[in-house]
Order: structure tokens, then C-alpha cells, then sequence
């Protein structure tokens, strides 16, 4: 199970999802998008939902590189709290697997997610 995420770190939700920034960034303005209801995996959302998840994904990821300004945004899938959901990871300086050996501890910067927030095209 995910952990709940911190409130005043939403930057987005709806019926179906949220996008918040992570309760423990591995680098500045890592975000999680993250089905609401409880499905283990990607391939168990009907077309429909899946398209919906992807393009808010696509949105945030958006908002973030305008935001961050920065070239990349990471998006990494892992399901093994067997629930749906996507990290989005900004790209500085490290390219590759190096973005994961950075972690920053518990978030502390909760401004991030209004300026990411003021970008966000929905």
C-alpha cells in the first residue's frame, strides 16, 4: 500500500487519480501520479482508464519540466506495492540510473507543488 501522500503536497486530482510530490523525493520535485481505486497493474485498467492515467501523467510531466526547467522528466513505472502508479523524476545532472542514488529525505518544500500546479494544463 502506497503512503498516504501529505495534503498541502497535491498538485492535482480528480475522481480517478492524484498527482502529488513524493513523501520522499529522490531528487527536487519528484512527483507521484496515482490511481485511486485498487489495481495491481497497468494491463488491469480498461482502455479507457488507462488512456485517462496516461494523459495526466503526460500533463503533470509537462508542468513539471516548465516548472523545473529541465530538459527531462523520468517516468518509472514500479508495482511492487501492487498498486497503479507512476514516478515522475526530474533529470539534473544525472543521467540514467545515477537520478536513483540521490535520495533527499522526507519532504520538507511544499511550494513546489503551486508553482507545478500554475503550469498544469488540464
Amino acid at each position: 500500500m502506497l503512503p498516504k501522500p501529505f495534503k498541502n503536497a497535491i498538485i492535482y486530482q480528480d475522481r480517478q487519480l492524484y498527482a502529488c510530490l513524493a513523501n520522499y523525493p529522490i531528487a527536487y520535485g519528484h512527483t507521484v501520479v496515482v490511481w485511486k481505486k485498487p489495481v495491481a497493474d497497468l494491463h488491469l485498467l480498461n482502455k479507457k482508464d488507462y488512456l485517462h492515467l496516461m494523459m495526466i501523467v503526460d500533463k503533470i510531466r509537462s508542468a513539471m519540466i516548465k516548472t523545473l526547467k529541465v530538459k527531462k522528466v523520468y517516468l518509472v513505472y514500479m508495482d511492487e506495492v501492487n498498486q497503479v502508479h507512476w514516478h515522475l523524476v526530474p533529470r539534473y545532472q544525472q543521467k540514467g540510473y545515477d537520478v536513483f542514488q540521490s535520495p533527499t529525505g522526507k519532504l520538507k518544500d511544499f511550494q513546489l507543488d503551486d508553482l507545478i500546479r500554475k503550469n498544469l494544463i488540464v
